[in-house]
């Protein structure tokens, strides 16, 4: 047998995992999407698409690694007072959330990065408190 057939083996089987990988969902911050111990597969940033408003990402904040709804893209202006999001003055549907925070309010804007919230708001560490993150914090987005 050519020594070069087991390496090629194990370089095919674990490849997949280059372009995709496993994520174990910690918290409740995106219920109901995403519950707390959910396995989902998220597309490695390297291959995916400019993250776009709507979708989840996982993404590298100041606590570690989890996943949140983008919000805010850059250049943009994102204020949020009690349960509504205004993106340049523009309120935006947001149909996934489903727990808003009653109270709060504030204004980012969001540079070259990205805001990023929780579907659930009252349970969320966000963009919030963090601020926009830049595009190398975005480490995948969620299938």
């Amino acid at each position: 047998m050519r020594p070069w057939i087991p390496l090629a083996a194990v370089v095919l089987a674990v490849s997949p995992l280059a372009v995709v990988h496993p994520v174990r969902v910690a918290g409740r911050s995106m219920e109901p999407a995403l519950r707390d111990d959910d396995l989902r597969w998220a597309l490695r940033a390297w291959i995916s698409h400019a993250p776009r408003r709507g979708e989840v990402w996982i993404v590298a904040g100041p606590t570690g690694s989890s996943a949140k709804r983008v919000i805010g893209l850059p250049g943009e202006a994102v204020t949020w007072r009690g349960p509504d999001v205004w993106i340049d003055g523009q309120r935006l549907d947001e149909p996934w959330v489903t727990h808003p925070e009653r109270s709060g309010q504030g204004t980012l804007t969001c540079g070259a990065g990205f805001l990023v919230l929780g579907d659930n708001r009252p349970e969320s560490q966000d963009g919030r408190r963090w601020g926009p993150l830049p595009p190398t914090a975005m480490q995948g987005r969620i299938l």
